[in-house]
């Protein structure tokens, strides 16, 4: 930490030139494929996974839609914000199963959060749905980005205990920051940065690794052990063990 003539502490210098902005270049893993999300193309594929369950929408700011072609408007109208970027997440025998977004995108400062997540229950708590996390914060740090972040409604404690087991440090909660669909959100922060990312990494692929699975598709370690040592602080209101 640098010092200034009054000896006040001040903070390191950073000399970085700016990140990538996301493009449109598939993702490729062993489990799931990531496409730029196209409303018209993946949309129709999408709603037939998800009409049906809609309590995927409960901490969303969108309300189920009703058809499918309101569900193919509310991708268009995110896919248009400012510094938003969607991903399809595609199963190879499926198609698009779920889709999630880069967002509040800062390629000034390094900054960029993934949300927007929406997986369809044919996706949620399989490895494909892990890898595909895994796929978007590899191509964020591999552009450049510095710190990378999740946010989510402090009462979804799923998306809270996902966050910690993918390696993101607890940095608080933020009270009364939005409101969503007439209801106050408080919204529980969470980060990685380029500085965890490398341990982060190697916890990822040790996990992915086909060693790490049985016959049975069942894991030997655990995510959330492999990247708990790198978190540099846990959410108070999840076990260690999530």
């Amino acid at each position: 930490m640098m010092e200034n003539s009054d000896m006040r502490p001040l903070g390191v210098k950073v000399e970085f030139e700016g990140a990538i902005v996301p493009d449109d270049t598939p993702m490729d893993g062993a489990f799931v494929r990531l496409e730029p999300l196209s409303p018209p193309d993946h949309g129709p594929a999408l709603w037939a996974q998800i009409k049906d369950h809609p309590q995927v929408w409960d901490y969303l700011y969108e309300a189920p839609p009703e058809d499918a072609a309101a569900f193919v408007e509310t991708l268009v109208v995110s896919c248009a914000k400012e510094g938003w970027h969607g991903y399809a997440i595609c199963l190879p025998d499926l198609g698009p199963v779920g889709y999630a977004f880069y967002l509040n995108t800062v390629p000034a400062m390094g900054t960029i959060e993934v949300g927007n997540i929406n997986f369809s229950p044919r996706l949620q708590r399989t490895p494909a749905a892990t890898e595909a996390m895994y796929l978007m914060m590899r191509a964020a740090f591999a552009r450049g980005y510095r710190r990378y972040e999740w946010k989510c409604n402090a009462l979804n404690m799923p998306s809270r205990r996902a966050a910690q087991r993918l390696g993101f440090s607890w940095e608080g909660i933020f009270r009364q920051h939005l409101i969503v669909k007439g209801r106050n959100r408080d919204t529980a922060w969470f980060a990685m940065t380029d500085g965890d990312w490398p341990a982060l990494d190697g916890a990822f692929q040790t996990w992915l690794a086909p060693g790490n699975f049985d016959g049975q598709s069942t894991q030997r370690q655990s995510l959330a052990a492999l990247t708990g040592p790198v978190r540099v602080a846990s959410d108070p209101a999840q076990s260690s063990s999530a």
